[in-house]
């Protein structure tokens, strides 16, 4: 016997859209062939300037999905109309935001408050200012509805369910330290790899942004803001009241010289002509035995939070990665002096999606 359906809205279909798209078909038909068998119904597919819906909520087949976008000829209906007929679905609805947009993170409260799930790996709403962080939440609670975002911290790496656990069960964290951004871990791996040379920084940056490991314009991620946006919403779990990504010390790794580029080709061309900076650090490293990471960290006790370079002895967990891994180490009280490691690929379309995904079945479980 089937379950009342459950409504899933997708907005966001990108490298993490598509990988998910397939994900939830694997797992609709997993789902629908469990005794009981649950019902998942896609009824709404919206990306910046198409759309497919379901008009009388009968599911669409997600093998069709981005065919029908590419060909769509209907109007682009506003969000407040897309809202409405999420609204008067006949069933609970999930609606998963696969974008990075910040415009839409700050509907999540209205959309929470109508009822409306949500798991998503846009960090912009959970890391922007503390307000919104508790107005979404406090809607999830008033409209009877959830909200997970495991992928907005290490895609799809259980770092955000770790440290809630930890927490939840009565554990006291004391210190959470790691390298949070897969393109800085790259970067790093390769500018001082342990037991070698590595190339020059700007070399390293163009290598990285070749291989697609930066986004289009490097200086998105040599700014810091990515990490220091991480690290706010795990400080913010922690209990830490932080105000924004901006509100503690982050670190930029762009020249002083270089902030008035026009363009990103503009930077990288400039680049080189830096690279003295960087290679005075990775100097100083090496002679004391130890390499450069780009790490963030948040001391709970000192209620402290910093993102930026740190020398660490080539021994070190932080040390030894490999390729783009993560690695985030947490100390707690109950852990002793060894910390609760959570390490693995913590960027790709794949293994976000894998981690939205998993929140999917999180809310189905609450909702059946």
């Amino acid at each position: 016997m089937s379950s009342q359906p459950i409504f899933l809205a997708i907005i966001g279909l990108g490298g993490v859209g598509k990988a998910f798209l397939t994900q939830y078909e694997h797992l609709r038909q997993r789902l629908s062939s469990q005794t009981p068998s649950t019902d998942l119904a896609l009824i709404l597919a919206r990306r910046s300037k198409t759309q497919v819906l379901s008009e009388r909520y009968g599911g669409l087949d997600a093998s069709k999905i981005l065919q029908q976008l590419d060909e769509s000829k209907k109007p682009f209906l506003p969000f407040d109309a897309i809202l409405e007929f999420l609204e008067n679905a006949p069933g609970k609805v999930v609606l998963v935001d696969n974008t990075s947009d910040l415009e839409l993170a700050k509907q999540y409260p209205t959309i929470l408050g109508k009822g409306i799930s949500i798991v998503t790996p846009n960090k912009k709403g959970f890391s922007d200012d503390i307000k919104l962080w508790d107005n979404i939440f406090s809607a999830a609670s008033r409209g009877n509805s959830h909200v997970f975002h495991e992928s907005t911290v290490g895609a799809g790496l259980p770092v955000i369910s770790t440290l809630t656990e930890l927490i939840e069960t009565g554990d006291e964290v004391t210190k959470i330290e790691g390298v949070f951004s897969g393109t800085m871990s790259f970067l790093f791996n390769s500018f001082q790899p342990v037991g070698g040379e590595g190339g020059k920084f700007s070399a390293e940056v163009k290598k990285a942004k070749d291989l697609g490991y930066t986004e289009p314009d490097p200086r998105d991620d040599l700014n810091g803001l990515d990490v220091a946006r991480k690290l706010t919403i795990l400080a913010r779990i922690a209990g830490l009241k932080v105000e924004s990504p901006t509100s503690f010390p982050v670190q930029s790794l762009i020249p002083k010289a270089l902030e008035s580029c026009k363009s990103g080709d503009e930077f990288m061309e400039k680049l080189p002509e830096h690279d003295d900076e960087m290679e005075k650090l990775k100097s100083e490293a090496s002679k004391a035995g130890k390499v450069l990471r780009f790490v963030g960290s948040i001391d709970v006790g000192s209620k402290s939070v910093k993102v930026g370079l740190e020398q660490f002895d080539t021994s070190h967990p932080i040390a030894a990665l490999k390729g783009s891994d993560n690695i985030i180490s947490f100390y707690t009280k109950r852990y002793g002096a060894n910390p609760l490691i959570v390490q693995g690929a913590g960027a790709g379309g794949e293994v976000t999606a894998m981690g939205v995904t998993g929140d999917l079945i999180k809310v189905i479980r609450l909702l059946k």
